[in-house]
């Protein structure tokens, strides 16, 4: 398992945006040299830089071209610093030598819980939906009625209705306009998986799970009172 550097990767994906490109940049490698400064004699340091799955680009000017551009400067011609995938570091011939954890706590990047995906009314509302519409396709899965390209259709239209960012949208802490479009995707979504089922829909997605908040700012909120001591 590789680890989410979480402070540059909000770096970039948050705040970097506000930074001129080249300063940006400079930043970023000298945390990264901070990294390695750090490390003991004989250690290879593996930092992960993952962004939040929003398209922080769209925040940049002129979409990151220059941040990019000097970052990817930076980086090439760095003397101590590589960039890498995880496949090349496991194909190498000594890979990093890993840590044992003796507990790992299930979670997420948000407060270290699953209160994003999960937890209050709306979301529950939108769990049971999407756990009565998996009941009904096991069901016609297993007495084989469907041929291949039926059963590929629907396992297809499954996964979309599965994605977890339709909860993640679900709760009145998030703005009005952007639950409603969220909510009527996924009910419409969860209404094509059943007609693929060759069922009826049933009435209750017809009714909407979640209104939102008219006074929530932005995208995508994340509660902050809610965070953990």
């Amino acid at each position: 398992m590789f680890f989410r550097d979480e402070r540059l990767s909000d770096l970039i994906g948050f705040d970097y945006s506000k930074w001129d490109g080249g300063a940006a940049a400079h930043d970023l490698v000298r945390h990264l040299e901070a990294i390695l400064d750090g490390a003991a004699e004989d250690e290879v340091p593996v930092v992960s830089i993952i962004l939040d799955g929003e398209n922080a680009w769209d925040h940049y000017p002129y979409n990151g071209y220059y941040f990019f551009a000097a970052l990817y400067e930076l980086l090439a011609t760095h003397p101590r610093i590589r960039t890498t995938t995880y496949a090349r570091l496991l194909a190498q011939a000594t890979p990093p030598t890993p840590s044992v954890l003796p507990r790992l706590q299930a979670g997420s990047w948000v407060y270290g819980t699953m209160s994003t995906w999960i937890g209050d009314v709306a979301k529950n509302r939108g769990w049971d939906l999407l756990c009565e519409a998996k009941q009904h396709c096991d069901r016609v899965l297993a007495n084989g009625r469907l041929d291949a390209d039926q059963v590929a259709a629907v396992e297809a239209q499954l996964a979309i209705c599965e994605s977890s960012d339709w909860f993640w949208w679900f709760g009145d802490y998030n703005p009005s306009g952007a639950v409603s479009s969220f909510d009527s995707l996924f009910r419409r979504n969860l209404a094509r998986l059943y007609r693929l089922l060759q069922l009826e829909p049933p009435s209750q997605l017809e009714i909407p799970i979640c209104a939102g908040s008219a006074t929530a700012e932005g995208g995508s909120m994340v509660r902050v009172t809610a965070a953990p001591n």
